[in-house]
């Protein structure tokens, strides 16, 4: 299942992970793959269906295999979630550098994504581990999302001097930026409302106390929910200022175009609904009007990068 897809920095291929098998790939642009390598102490249960595993992938801004050969993974090992290093050199892996651990496991809530930003900082969206508390607690790692540099350390101007951006998250799984570089994220609800909120440093997304728009002074309302049976959205790109959707239980891929540039989103619509069954990984091709959009649905080891052009 491909869970994470992060570009090399020429754009010509991408470093995807399987969630499932732990193993990493190198995809270009034509399609071939290549395996190149493994991330060590993954673990997931699959007959009970966790959802944890070999999640994100963020490829080093500065990565040329030689200088700069970093490759970050968000993994669930059987103490924890972590994000790792690995040096790749264009042709596999080697190396394993624990970078941000004790974050908390589960079987159902780990977020997983990680992305570095254009200030350059890494970003790690992290779930609640079904334990709403941990979201509001700001000492916790969990229910947030963390900014990070390379080696882990919480990154500078981080609004309450530690790792944590933003909090009150109930299981984020998208990370995008738009134009203006403001964040973007993609949140999966409980039983009431998925969202996509717009990242702010300090702000509290309100789990579990607020699921969707409520009026809680102190939390931050979505640009944009969705019921669970038309959601369930997991990961985002951002493509000609609009925002790309890929959802889980509703198996389309949403439009949402941003207003300008305003904060706020326009009309969303659907697209492949029900047509290629569960939709997860998706990124932006770098320099093209293309994205790559990764399913879930269509068996073992039957799973498809679907290539998405922009019109």
């Amino acid at each position: 299942m491909p869970w994470g897809i992060s570009f090399l920095p020429d754009g010509k291929s991408a470093v995807v992970t399987d969630r499932n098998t732990f193993v990493v790939w190198r995809i270009q642009l034509d399609g071939s793959k290549k395996q190149i390598g493994t991330v060590p102490y993954t673990v997931r249960d699959a007959e009970k269906e966790e959802k944890g595993g070999l999640l994100g992938a963020a490829v080093s801004p500065g990565w040329n295999g030689t200088t700069d050969k970093a490759v970050f993974f968000m993994q669930t090992t059987a103490m924890d979630n972590r994000v790792v290093k690995m040096s790749f050199d264009g042709t596999s892996f080697s190396g394993y550098t624990p970078v941000l651990t004790g974050i908390q496991r589960d079987a159902q809530h780990n977020g997983g994504k990680i992305a570095f930003g254009p200030d350059g900082f890494l970003h790690v969206a992290t779930g609640d581990p079904s334990q709403g508390k941990l979201a509001q607690n700001k000492s916790s790692l969990n229910g947030k999302i963390l900014r990070v540099t390379k080696t882990g350390a919480a990154a500078p101007g981080n609004p309450f001097g530690t790792h944590v951006y933003s909090y009150g998250h109930r299981n984020p799984q998208g990370l995008a930026w738009d134009r203006n570089g403001r964040l973007r994220s993609a949140e999966i609800g409980h039983t009431t409302a998925d969202e996509l909120n717009l990242i702010k440093p300090g702000a509290n997304y309100g789990w579990p106390t607020c699921e969707g728009v409520c009026s809680v002074a102190g939390m931050t309302n979505p640009k944009k929910s969705w019921t669970p049976q038309e959601g369930v959205p997991s990961q985002i790109a951002i493509e000609r200022n609009v925002i790309y959707v890929s959802t889980l239980r509703s198996q389309r891929l949403w439009r949402v175009p941003i207003d300008g540039n305003s904060e706020r989103v326009g009309t969303a619509t659907a697209y492949y609904t029900k047509a290629y069954g569960r939709l997860r990984a998706i990124a932006k091709v770098p320099g093209t009007d293309q994205l790559w959009l990764g399913t879930s649905d269509p068996g073992r080891d039957k799973d498809q990068i679907l290539k998405v052009t922009i019109k």
